[in-house]
């Protein structure tokens, strides 16, 4: 059994792939290709705004969102503590400070309750400039966006959604990437929505920020590729990947209602045994994973092994435990809830070909 079969998906779609592959191969516009500005189309539609942006990959994405907003040093950019490190890491990078805060104790998701806690206590301190909020959707499942956006509006931050892992999700039929002043994916294989190589977007109502977006990913280029305006970084998807993931987009809503058949099925199987994912009313959750909850995963994890089951962790250190921040935060400093989601939690298989 597979964590993720990506064999199995490409079979499925093997001819379709192959004929996008081989008319990128006949045409030869490997870089910036017409692919490219037909994913950007109809990434767009189906997130339903009015800019989609592609990029190299999803870290890339978040810095671009940081460069767009004129992310600097003394900047605060609140975010969770328990998700994959680039969210704070694409923060530090601008050189300003990532505030992390708890998760929700049902969604695992970034907590609003300790979102304003932690907003307050920057503001307090007046060391930090609070700037913006990066929300993750956590293992498929969108955050909390109508409280977050609120807190937003209240504090006169920017909101930019993560939506790596949610690709497919949404909250009353709005679309996961379509919430805040900008959002991002990433379509690293193992996403909902994945390329066979690296690769990532970036989302956008604004058209002043999607023209930025658009010069930042070239070299901060003007009218054309000579003409240098700011600085800008070297990040465009290549056009075989974006010819793959054209024919993963169509076959994607197809793939969106098993990866929730299957969570149903799991939900049944597995809630008697373990704390399983809540999805609120009104979301749909894209199920990058399914992730449950123990006091005793060692255990368990060594129990799905033994009949050939492969288990996964994520996320066994949370951010402000990592290295490369525990400088700048107090040690005394805790994350309750985060903590412990990441001594308990492991996920179990989960694909549209399980």
């Amino acid at each position: 059994m597979q964590f993720i079969d990506l064999a199995a998906q490409y079979q499925h779609l093997k001819d379709k792939i192959d004929n996008r592959i081989q008319t990128v191969l006949n045409h030869g516009k490997y870089i910036m290709g017409p692919e490219v500005f037909e994913l950007e189309d109809k990434l767009a539609e189906y997130v339903g705004v009015k800019h989609a942006v592609t990029c190299a990959n999803g870290t890339d994405a978040l810095t671009l969102c940081m460069m767009v907003l004129g992310i600097d040093k003394g900047d605060a950019v609140f975010c969770p503590t328990f998700t994959f490190f680039a969210t704070a890491e694409a923060i530090a990078f601008a050189n300003a400070t990532p505030v992390f805060v708890d998760s929700d104790e049902q969604t695992f998701n970034i907590c609003p309750v300790d979102l304003e806690r932690q907003i307050k206590k920057v503001i307090d301190d007046g060391l930090l400039r609070p700037k913006a909020i990066i929300a993750v959707d956590l293992f498929g499942l969108p955050a909390n966006y109508p409280e977050l956006e609120r807190l937003a509006r209240k504090y006169n931050l920017k909101l930019i959604e993560d939506a790596a892992q949610g690709f497919g999700g949404s909250i009353n039929g709005k679309k996961t990437g379509s919430f805040g002043d900008m959002a991002t994916t990433s379509f690293f294989p193992a996403k909902p929505l994945g390329c066979y190589g690296d690769g990532g977007a970036v989302f956008t109502n604004d058209d002043e920020y999607a023209a930025l977006l658009r010069s930042f990913r070239v070299h901060g280029k003007g009218n054309d590729k000579y003409d240098n305006v700011r600085i800008g970084m070297n990040s465009r998807l290549d056009t075989i990947q974006a010819a793959v993931l054209l024919e993963k987009l169509a076959e994607f809503p197809q793939e969106l209602i098993k990866r929730n058949i299957l969570a149903d099925q799991y939900e049944q199987e597995l809630s008697s045994k373990f704390i399983t994912p809540k999805v609120p009313e009104g979301y749909v959750s894209s199920w990058a994973q399914y992730t449950v909850l123990t006091d005793n995963r060692e255990q368990e994890m060594l129990n799905y092994k033994i009949h050939g089951v492969p288990t996964m962790i994520y996320y066994q250190t949370c951010m402000h435990q990592q290295t490369a921040f525990l400088n700048q935060n107090n040690k005394k400093v805790t994350f309750p809830v985060a903590q412990k989601l990441s001594a308990s939690v492991f996920s179990l298989p989960m694909h549209p070909y399980l």
